[in-house]
């Protein structure tokens, strides 16, 4: 190296040390400079996941606690019926109605709509009442554990102005059954072996007669004790 700079002019030494330090600078700004913060990151990401350790370590042995609260948070939870209960969203509203002194008049088309955990149904009633049973009969309805509320209701005073025309739109969200799988069919019986016929005796043929290849009998010339002339 010193060699060659002794080689070159003054100037060329010059030129050739200031690509050299351009060089270092673009070498050192692309692969070292963007590293500087590389340990902090690291040891904040350790202090991350130590922490979490922790906070699970924690949870872990918390755990008995957490299944009683669950077990206390169930009991005190409404229940919510399966979905071949969905029928029982009239009875419910008229054995409602009639507890609190008034009877529905007419009854609008029920419709339903599913998702992945419950079936929804929606009943639209009309009837007229006085104040006090409408409220009596909205409290009762949704403080209960049918699990139904109100979605629209509209009132207006009738004539003498005794009793509310309401309509209403009633709400029942019920179970949606799981889906379960239908179960493989049977596999076909195996068909029984062919029977085998059964071998055919082989019957000797009495001494003094022979047979050739092809199983054809033939009688001898000369039989044994038997004088020909």
């Amino acid at each position: 190296m010193k060699k060659f700079f002794a080689q070159l002019r003054p100037m060329e030494r010059r030129l050739a040390v200031g690509v050299l330090v351009v060089l270092i600078i673009v070498l050192n700004w692309v692969f070292i400079w963007p590293h500087f913060t590389d340990w902090s990151n690291l040891s904040r990401r350790k202090q991350d996941a130590e922490a979490k350790l922790k906070s699970y370590q924690v949870a872990i042995v918390d755990t008995p606690k957490y299944e009683e609260l669950v077990k206390v948070y169930e009991k005190q939870g409404q229940f919510v019926a399966q979905d071949d209960q969905s029928i029982n969203i009239l009875r419910t509203v008229q054995m409602q109605a009639a507890a609190s002194g008034f009877t529905p008049n007419n009854y609008g088309r029920s419709s339903s709509r599913t998702n992945e955990f419950f079936t929804e149904v929606s009943q639209g009633i009309g009837a007229a009442a006085t104040d006090a049973q409408l409220i009596d009969f909205l409290y009762k309805l949704g403080s209960g554990a049918s699990m139904m509320r109100v979605r629209d209701l509209d009132l207006q005073p009738d004539a003498p102005r005794q009793h509310l025309n309401a309509n209403m739109t009633l709400v029942a969200s019920y179970q949606k059954k799981p889906v379960t799988s239908a179960a493989a069919p049977p596999a076909p019986a195996a068909a029984p072996a062919p029977a085998t016929a059964a071998p055919k005796p082989t019957i000797a043929p009495p001494a003094g007669i022979a047979t050739n290849r092809a199983g054809v009998r033939t009688v001898p010339t000369k039989l044994p004790g038997v004088k020909t002339k």
